[in-house]
């Protein structure tokens, strides 16, 4: 017996989708877009660096749209989902990639200013934007795919704050999952482990404590050596694609095996 609601998803493969994706100037944001835009997707990559962001694009002129914005802005939301449908007329994926780490520190090396900018990206951000593009995201019947880490849901004694953040992430996306299905959205996640990005020169590691990290992360990773930015980039756009219409609240691990060995 043939499901009619299958119809619609065949539909969507024929049209050009039309994506935005966050911290978009390197890293997982960089290999999403230009995932995406090797689909066929128009990509609004958005960062606060218009130098990344132009590289980003110099993959798939034409595809890939750089859009120069702090998510954690107060009209950031509605500038980010105004400017792709003034674009592109509709929206089918948002991707919440934009996050921090801040420096490690333990229990007592936190200050307030440096925990309400963390939630203010990590968890803030993407949740009003994910407000914000609700309305076209439902027109499109679309998804959103928030981008969490391994760290999330185990311990993470130097920055509890930071995989705290990214825990609630994940229970913002299961929530969302059921909250959002009566309207045909669906909202998944991926939690990377350790990935070849430079988030450890943001968060102002130097080279000798980056090695070190990296050391760590190695030998608790079971597949004994860091990701690529191309391969979490894969699970998302595989997490979005129409076929995977009856997927919804899953938060896939991207980690070498990190979370289970």
């Amino acid at each position: 017996m043939s499901d009619m609601s299958d119809m619609g998803d065949e539909d969507m493969t024929e049209q050009q989708r039309a994506v935005v994706v966050t911290g978009a100037g390197t890293g997982i944001g960089r290999a999403t877009a230009r995932a995406f835009a090797a689909e066929g997707a128009r990509v609004l990559a958005v960062g606060r660096r218009p130098g990344p962001l132009a590289e980003t694009a110099s993959t798939h002129p034409g595809l890939i749209e750089p859009l120069v914005a702090d998510v954690t802005g107060p009209d950031a939301p509605e500038r980010i989902v105004g400017a792709a449908l003034e674009r592109y007329g509709r929206l089918d994926v948002l991707v919440n990639n934009a996050g921090i780490v801040q420096g490690g520190q333990g229990l007592g090396g936190y200050h307030r200013a440096g925990i309400e900018e963390l939630l203010s990206v990590n968890l803030v951000a993407p949740v009003l934007l994910g407000q914000a593009a609700l309305p076209a995201l439902a027109d499109s019947r679309g998804v959103v795919v928030n981008v969490s880490t391994a760290v999330g849901q185990r311990g993470w004694p130097s920055n509890a704050v930071y995989a705290a953040s990214k825990a609630a992430l994940e229970t913002v996306t299961r929530s969302w999952a059921v909250e959002l299905a009566p309207r045909g959205v669906r909202v998944v996640a991926v939690a990377p482990g350790a990935i070849d990005t430079p988030i450890g020169d943001h968060a102002g590691y130097g080279p000798g404590q980056q090695a070190a990290v990296r050391s760590w992360q190695i030998a608790h990773t079971p597949l004994g050596r860091i990701g690529r930015p191309e391969e979490v980039a894969w699970a998302i756009t595989r997490l979005a694609a129409p076929q995977a219409s009856f997927v919804t609240g899953v938060v896939l691990s991207v980690d070498g095996g990190a979370l289970v060995g």
